[in-house]
């Protein structure tokens, strides 16, 4: 606990100190947040839309895409240590890699954090509230952390595999691409577009998406819920086993 007590001080403390990993993990989503607002508002009228508001059914969007920036931020920070040689001389010392993986993530917990609070003071103070109430905000923000989670065990597990910053950043719009291909702009049941349906319907995003609006919408669904942690759950835990992997090797590598 000591080991995982210090490199988690070194990831959150160099985390938050980098204002270009901080700003636009704030700042772009919200600006995404304004355009889809006020540019898709007519989509409200759509028979079956589940709000009379597009800024709250938008509101789940900022947590995915800074989630996003979480990835980004946690691959380029492993691979930022792997070039600069510090995996090397950690490689020389009793450190386990569990409190490595351990250490190295908490930086992206609290970006994660700072990213939840931060989006949901926005849709306090601009939108009409959450439905589920003060109990419902404290559940956002775990699973705006569990999708954070996810997202950044997939940046570590990038760098780990390349080693290089240029590959992180080389992956980044992927991501960017399951939101685009999910239900962000429409709810999946209102999609006519069979082949995007299907998408949205496969893709873990689009769970990840609802279980979030649904607590700013109709307040208290299991099934969403449910299906929202389960999915970031799982990617985590499967991004999680394969950066151990990842990082097992890159150890012997060493």
């Amino acid at each position: 606990m000591s080991h995982v007590v210090l490199l988690a001080r070194r990831s959150v403390v160099r985390t938050l100190r980098q204002p270009a990993m901080v700003v636009p993990s704030l700042l772009f989503p919200l600006l995404l947040l304004s355009i889809n607002s006020s540019g898709l508002d007519s989509a409200t009228r759509l028979p079956g839309f589940p709000t009379d508001s597009y800024f709250q059914f938008a509101l789940a969007i900022p947590f995915i895409q800074g989630a996003l920036f979480s990835a980004n931020s946690a691959g380029t920070n492993v691979a930022s240590d792997i070039e600069s040689g510090f995996l090397n001389r950690l490689s020389l010392t009793p450190l386990r890699r569990v409190a490595l993986m351990m250490g190295q993530l908490t930086g992206i917990l609290a970006l994660g954090l700072v990213q939840a609070l931060t989006f949901v003071a926005v849709g306090l103070v601009f939108g009409e509230g959450i439905a589920a109430g003060p109990g419902g905000v404290v559940v956002i923000v775990a699973l705006s952390l569990t999708i954070s989670l996810a997202f950044g065990c997939i940046g570590a597990f990038v760098a780990l595999r390349s080693g290089s910053g240029e590959a992180v950043q080389g992956v980044f719009p992927l991501f960017f691409a399951a939101l685009f291909l999910s239900s962000m702009s429409l709810p999946r049941n209102l999609i006519e577009n069979d082949w995007f349906q299907t998408v949205a319907t496969w893709n873990p995003v689009s769970y990840m998406l609802e279980g979030i609006r649904s607590l700013v919408i109709t307040g208290w669904d299991s099934e969403a819920l449910a299906l929202g942690f389960a999915c970031a759950g799982g990617v985590a835990l499967i991004a999680l086993a394969a950066a151990s992997s990842a990082l097992r090797t890159r150890m012997v590598r060493t």
